[in-house]
């Protein structure tokens, strides 16, 4: 029911620069993936001859908070989607928004980063994409992997897990929405007494990767402390009283998640393998890992809602302010690059290692050739039919 939820000083309106930076994080996984083809310790689907350790470093400062911000502005969105649509409403909504490109990708674009691995591994192997397309669709069920319940040989659902997972999160949520929603307006009131309070999240993510294991393929997170993050997204953002909380307490938050951050790099850098084994020394990478992307996520969130300090009046003509239907037109068009740009990447990549170039050129090049591509195609392959948005998730208006 659109009107279970107990009324709450809550903002109704949606916060623009959220939906903004989920468009920059998009974006910025053009760089990262782009960066792993230059990673010695990541299996990306093509990889440069030269390698530098200095990838593993950089790429831990966007895994600890890139993902799970994803995740929880999702859960932010769900929730503005429940009090319009209600529960079924929601749960049909995103089944149409995100089952549909799922699907379509999965059959149009999925295919290409395995075939291309396979070519960039093997020189001499020929097998044409046609063929190889059929072997990639040979799959049986796997439900003890849930979400993930289609296994094959070749068959993968790459970077799409993120759409995987977010469509579980939400078909899970829908039923229990309104339970959850009297138990965020308690958490909220215990917040707005005590602001402190808001370092207990952590904990219950620290205990999660710890104990569940990292997973190297979900950006170094357990899947199930994404769940966490969609959930906390979901009851506790958009509360003023714990956006007053995020507010006051941002630049501590920031500090101590960049200490915990900086504690797990011994544990990642020598020692037992940090994601899965069960040694005290991994286990506390672990944790020390979880508790910091929750740091990091509402120093980010309490950053950005503070109010910005305008300008002082002066005489002669007003300057213009920034455009705002860049961001606008980002933000619609978040989930139709996320979509694309990973298949984009390992094209260019496929045909950029091969150059006798250093390591910066290369890099620039695959991010300048897909950047351009993924927006060309976007702008005049997605976004002008009706039919190309909605196989791609957008809104039909």
């Amino acid at each position: 029911m659109k009107d279970s939820e107990p009324e709450r000083p809550a903002s109704a309106r949606r916060r623009g620069e959220l939906d903004t930076l989920r468009a920059l994080v998009v974006l910025g996984l053009v760089f990262f993936h782009a960066a792993l083809v230059f990673d010695p310790d990541d299996d990306f689907y093509v990889k440069n001859a030269e390698t530098t350790g200095a990838i593993t470093v950089l790429a831990g400062f966007g895994v600890v908070w890139a993902m799970p911000m994803l995740f929880l502005v999702a859960g932010l969105g769900a929730r503005h989607s429940i009090r319009r649509r209600g529960p079924g409403g929601f749960a049909l909504e995103r089944l149409l928004r995100l089952g549909v490109p799922l699907v379509f990708a999965t059959l149009t674009l999925l295919p290409l980063p395995q075939w291309l691995r396979l070519r960039a591994a093997d020189p001499g192997y020929h097998e044409s994409y046609g063929r190889f397309w059929l072997r990639f669709l040979t799959v049986h069920p796997d439900p003890a992997d849930f979400p993930f319940v289609l296994e094959g040989r070749h068959f993968e659902t790459g970077h799409l897990w993120f759409v995987v997972l977010l469509l579980a999160f939400c078909l899970l949520l829908a039923p229990v929405a309104a339970v959850l929603g009297t138990g965020s307006e308690r958490a909220a009131t215990a917040l707005g007494r005590r602001p402190g309070l808001l370092l207990l999240p952590a904990l219950p993510l620290a205990a999660i990767n710890a104990l569940l294991g990292m997973e190297e393929g979900f950006a170094g997170w357990n899947r199930w402390a994404y769940l966490l993050f969609f959930l906390y997204g979901y009851a506790l953002a958009d509360d003023e009283r714990i956006r007053a909380a995020m507010r006051r307490l941002a630049v501590p938050v920031g500090v101590l998640g960049v200490a915990l951050f900086a504690g797990t790099a011994p544990g990642f850098v020598a020692g037992d393998d940090p994601f899965t084994a069960w040694t005290p020394f991994a286990l506390s990478t672990r944790a020390m890992f979880g508790a910091a992307g929750w740091c990091w996520v509402v120093a980010i969130l309490g950053l950005l809602d503070r109010p910005r300090a305008r300008p002082r009046a002066h005489p002669g003509p007003r300057p213009a302010r920034p455009s705002r239907p860049v961001w606008e037109y980002l933000t619609a068009a978040a989930l139709p690059l996320y979509v694309l740009h990973q298949p984009v990447v390992v094209a260019f990549a496929y045909g950029v290692v091969g150059w006798s170039a250093p390591i910066a050129v290369k890099y620039a090049a695959i991010v300048a050739g897909s950047l351009a591509v993924i927006l060309v195609v976007y702008e005049f392959a997605i976004r002008r039919t009706r039919v190309t948005r909605f196989l791609f998730g957008m809104r039909a208006g």
